[in-house]
């Protein structure tokens, strides 16, 4: 079994005399300014001119510079910019600014990993990921909790970059649920994999095919829709509290015996087989080979893309039902 890390197993005090520089404001971003600045460290804002973040960012507090200064005046740097911008922004703003002994620190791993961001040997390179989304990296926070992290290092120029990032991850809230050592290679790669092959990619298709599948042979949309969409969060929050087990447990035996003996005839051996050929691709970097020249196109291919999943049927008719859900109403 792992070993998970705790508060007890982090020091704070590592990041007493730091000033850090948080590039970019989004969900993950926010999130770990806030959270460091109320754990009492010392917190800057790197943005680009102009950015719309600016005013949200000074608001809660924070004082904003533009990336080049943020990343001069810090000597740990995290970037929370998308994978696709972090290579020109470090390039153009932040790798001119970095002095011996800083800390280049992300939430991902996969500029480090595939050779996009190449750090200069004598600087410390960590992760911390935080396995949640930025929100609630805030909210647990704010409730005395937090979200269970990620840690790993690539590159250990002082000597203690392995000490910094378990006191990044203690900043953030992490070791108040736990964080568990990895390294960038083994993060970029699961990390992916997951997205791909069953909580993005695999859950979205087998959405979209059981709700064709009843809508061909006559059923209403909108039964359609509630039985192969409405319930999965149903469901899965059943899984996340308790295992597969507890899922089982809660659903009818009617539902139950049809799990195990339906299931497999969905996911089958070419299912799997397509998986190790998925994977392989994200392990051989044509995955990202491929991301990246998309980026570097204009995105014709994703916009494309994009654009006929949201004109999908089921778009359709999930809108004009949630218009009428009591509970979604804002």
């Amino acid at each position: 079994m792992a070993r998970m890390y705790y508060d007890e197993d982090a020091n704070l005090d590592l990041l007493n005399d730091k000033t850090v520089a948080i590039i970019g404001y989004g969900s993950q971003g926010h999130a770990h300014a806030l959270n460091l600045k109320n754990s009492g460290v010392n917190v800057i804002v790197g943005l680009y001119e102009g950015s719309k973040s600016i005013p949200q960012a000074e608001d809660a507090g924070l004082t904003v510079k533009n990336v080049a200064d943020a990343s001069k005046a810090a000597d740990l740097i995290m970037i929370l910019l998308p994978d696709e911008v972090q290579r020109s922004v470090y390039e153009n703003e932040i790798k001119p600014n970095l002095s011996a002994g800083n800390i280049l620190a992300f939430a991902h791993g996969f500029n480090i990993h595939f050779g996009q961001v190449v750090p200069p040997a004598d600087v410390d390179t960590i992760m911390v990921a935080p396995k949640g989304p930025g929100h609630l990296v805030r909210r647990t926070y704010e409730q005395g909790e937090g979200v269970p992290c990620l840690f790993a290092v690539y590159q250990d120029a002082t000597g203690q970059a392995r000490d910094r990032a378990m006191a990044y991850a203690k900043g953030i809230g992490g070791t108040r649920a736990g964080i568990l050592e990895t390294s960038f290679r083994e993060e970029t790669e699961t990390d992916l994999f997951g997205e791909q092959a069953v909580l993005c990619g695999g859950l979205s298709e087998l959405i979209k095919s059981g709700f064709q599948t009843l809508v061909e042979a006559g059923y209403q949309p909108e039964l359609a829709y509630f039985e192969c969409l409405h319930e999965v969060k149903l469901i899965v929050d059943l899984i996340v509290e308790g295992g597969l087990a507890q899922m089982r447990d809660s659903i009818s035996n009617t539902a139950e015996y049809g799990d195990y003996t339906r299931g497999p005839r969905l996911i089958t051996s070419e299912t799997r087989a397509e998986m190790r050929k998925i994977l392989q691709e994200i392990q051989s970097g044509q995955f990202a080979r491929e991301f990246v020249l998309e980026n570097q196109a204009g995105k014709p291919g994703f916009t494309a893309m994009r654009r006929q999943e949201a004109e999908q049927p089921i778009e359709e008719v999930g809108k004009d039902l949630r218009a009428m859900f009591s509970w979604l109403k804002k």
